[in-house]
């Protein structure tokens, strides 16, 4: 594997009921070691694969969750084919319970498939647990979701959403590459993905530096830690994190939020509209909007549109719920042109 040097900070101390406030002062990612580690299902996670088994059952109600599984020659790693025509995965509807048995028989075995839930909305799989196995974040409107599976390798890819993942079962060992590394780090399709977002070509295992050189540099830059269950990683938003399951049963529940208003738009998808409308332009034209972006949007401030009446400001005045809902119409008609 490559090495990685660069631990990221650990803070001790920090206490469940006080984490958010901690949180507000970071700008990097930061470890919470024994964060959760009071929570009832890390407690069952010390026991048996059967236990934690059985514990998380108690709460399962039937719903419908979608898994992955993957050939054991792939490693875990969860990933393209090798001509990219398709995912090296199988996608299946299947309950909880399945994938808990499967994991369970084969818990011993070093050839076994890789069975992996991830990113299941825990009120809707498992209402209840979330009661006690997760945390308090105050105004925070969180998603809180569970990840189950057995030894998973998930390639660097971010998120725009900020993150504490807590990890209750099983190691899991975090790489994370600061935002700048985006061109070091190979990035694939972003419209194709293997699981939502877009990731990361490189093995970190095993980089192939000849076919990308940059990799060493985005090295110098990336964080690691290996996490014990009961432990957390606060992981700010756009950071890249390289996600590694290591053991036979691995859970995490992570929290999502947001720190911009709900009516706010994703940043994601003005991406995808400025390919569709700038990328190709001309090298002059392209300058030029990049003076408009420059100045409307990452240079902004008070003084931006403060020549004109407020009453008039229009789209370049301040936002809220009623001029995003108009800023979504106008573009919605013009979209549909």
């Amino acid at each position: 594997m490559s090495k990685v040097s660069q631990q990221i900070r650990e803070i001790d101390g920090v206490t469940a009921d006080r984490v958010i406030e901690q949180i507000a002062l970071e700008t990097e990612p930061v470890v919470f070691r024994g964060l959760a580690s009071d929570w009832p299902l890390v407690r069952e996670s010390r026991e048996s694969v059967r236990d934690v088994r059985r514990f998380l059952l108690r709460y399962y109600r039937d719903a419908p969750v979608r898994a992955f599984v993957i050939d054991a020659e792939n490693g875990g790693r969860v990933f393209y084919s090798d001509d990219f025509s398709e995912t090296n995965f199988k996608q299946i509807r299947t309950g909880l319970d399945w994938v808990l048995a499967q994991i369970d028989e084969r818990k011993d075995d070093p050839g076994a498939p890789t069975v992996y839930m991830g990113s299941t909305e825990l009120d809707s799989c498992l209402p209840g647990l979330r009661e006690k196995n997760s945390l308090p974040l105050g105004d925070k409107r969180a998603t809180v979701r569970i990840w189950l599976g057995n030894r998973t390798t998930v390639a660097a890819h971010y998120d725009a959403l900020e993150n504490i993942a807590c990890v209750c079962a099983g190691r899991r060992r975090f790489t994370l590459f600061p935002p700048n590394q985006l061109a070091n780090l190979y990035v694939g399709p972003i419209d194709f993905t293997p699981a939502g977002q877009a990731i990361s070509l490189v093995d970190l295992h095993d980089p192939d530096f000849e076919k990308y050189p940059r990799f060493a540099e985005a090295l110098e830059h990336a964080q690691t830690a290996e996490l014990e269950p009961g432990d957390a990683v606060y992981i700010p938003g756009m950071w890249w994190h390289h996600v590694e399951s290591l053991e036979s049963l691995n859970i995490l529940i992570n929290h999502w939020w947001k720190e911009s208003p709900a009516y706010m738009g994703a940043p994601g998808d003005a991406l995808l509209h400025a390919i569709l409308c700038i990328r190709d332009l001309p090298e002059e034209q392209r300058n030029a909007w990049r003076v408009f972006f420059e100045h409307y949007i990452f240079d902004a401030d008070s003084q931006t549109a403060h020549h004109i009446p407020a009453a008039k400001q229009g789209a370049l005045g301040g936002l809220d719920e009623k001029a995003a809902e108009k800023i979504r119409a106008m573009l919605r008609g013009r979209l549909e042109r």
